[in-house]
């Protein structure tokens, strides 16, 4: 699932004509990134949600990537009159993005104006969380200027060879802590009771964060993740986007 319904009020005004999604990075459109990389690594299927700007994404990539992934989308907006949230979102698009499989159904989500074009969305990496008893797996990324208190923790799990799980900082988790990069995969059971209240396919179109679902599962042990030190910028603003497009061979010092 690909995260597209924001209004982008801190990348003002270059998002009063443009959705946040659909600026150029190095001559391509932020979500178009993500799409190449997920069509590369085998996915068949993407929703995107979208709310604000919404007409502008259907004719920019159709109903299909290429010949092997479908792109449907989840137009909040049109239906609610305004965007989600990311679990509200979620929810939402569940019933098109799992068609034909079962509760336990396993999808990426991640958020269209990230910019991380060495990630690579690992088969294997789903196999692993498959065969694990998590509700996610999520990548950190070491905390950028703008986030330089983080999000969560890594502790290693007993088990040898297991994934490190992710943690709630707090006095009793001393150690340092990441910035969630918005990339991770996920079960539909976390949004489904008792992880989650909102009604299947969300038909009131209520906005829920999906912050407090992360923070419970992961309270529970049931959350592990990953270190990702590869390229990784939140465009946010248009200092972050200039940076980028100003120096197209390197990384640019994160703002």
């Amino acid at each position: 699932m690909l995260l597209a319904a924001g209004r982008g009020e801190r990348m003002r005004p270059l998002t009063d004509h443009t959705p946040k999604p659909l600026l150029e990075v190095r001559g391509k459109a932020l979500a178009q990134w993500h799409l190449d990389a997920l069509a590369r690594a085998g996915v068949a299927r993407t929703v995107i949600n979208t709310a604000w700007l919404d007409t502008q994404f259907e004719p920019r990539f159709g109903s299909a990537h290429s010949q092997t992934m479908q792109l449907r989308y989840s137009h909040e907006g049109r239906d609610f009159g305004h965007a989600l949230e990311t679990a509200g979102g979620i929810v939402r698009a569940l019933p098109a993005l799992c068609e034909g499989l079962d509760g336990e159904a396993i999808f990426w989500v991640l958020a269209g104006d990230v910019f991380a074009p060495d990630f690579g969305f690992d088969p294997q990496a789903v196999q692993d969380f498959a065969a694990s008893d998590m509700l996610a797996h999520i990548w950190l990324v070491p905390n950028p200027v703008h986030n330089a208190k983080g999000d969560f923790g890594l502790a290693p799990q007993a088990k040898a060879f297991a994934p490190a799980l992710a943690t709630n900082p707090s006095p009793q988790q001393p150690g340092p802590s990441y910035t969630y990069s918005t990339m991770g995969l996920y079960r539909a059971s976390l949004f489904a009771p008792p992880w989650c209240a909102i009604e299947a396919g969300n038909p009131q179109g209520l906005k829920v964060p999906l912050a407090p679902l992360l923070r419970a599962a992961i309270a529970q042990g049931r959350v592990s993740a990953s270190l990702y030190t590869g390229l990784w910028v939140d465009v946010g603003t248009p200092e972050r986007l200039a940076a980028l497009n100003s120096f197209p061979d390197k990384h640019p010092k994160p703002l």
